[in-house]
């Protein structure tokens, strides 16, 4: 039985003073229905009207009315850089999120494209942080395409 329920969110900057927080991977913050643990080790349901992509400092509204706020968890990544914009086009031509920063790309570690990149001029770095990728030309309807490396498409 779960703690507590959540069916629904409220987008960052438009809410104030959650009570507990939950720490989530990119992966973990795409969800329609799952239990997800909250910093204190409650159970929280979200049971949402569709798939939705979770951004850092989202939060989930409970059935009471209360606040749960979502927290980027810190991930294995890769830091790109080098020639930005040419390096930004062949990562999102392979669909995989990429966190776009003035200095740095950020993307999730995946060896495969980490070589196909160090080939096209770029330095290539393990780091470990926070990610929050852009939501690209199609705003927050991210496909599951990212998951497992796969590129076809799988339509929620």
């Amino acid at each position: 039985m779960p703690d507590f329920v959540a069916q629904d969110i409220k987008r960052a900057g438009d809410w104030s003073g959650s009570f507990e927080l939950c720490v989530m991977t990119y992966d973990e913050r795409f969800l329609r229905r799952k239990v997800v643990k909250t910093a204190h080790d409650e159970n929280l349901l979200v049971d949402l009207k569709q798939t939705t992509s979770i951004n850092d400092h989202d939060a989930f509204v409970l059935t009471d009315g209360r606040l749960i706020e979502v927290i980027a968890a810190e991930e294995e990544l890769y830091k790109v850089t080098g020639d930005l914009v040419q390096l930004a086009w062949h990562i999102g031509n392979r669909h995989t999120p990429c966190q776009i920063e003035e200095n740095r790309l950020l993307i999730q570690r995946d060896k495969v494209i980490g070589h196909m990149l160090e080939h096209l001029g770029a330095t290539v770095t393990e780091v470990f942080e926070p990610f929050t990728p852009e939501g690209g030309a199609y705003g927050h309807g991210r496909t599951h395409s990212h998951e497992h490396g796969h590129s076809a498409h799988h339509d929620n």
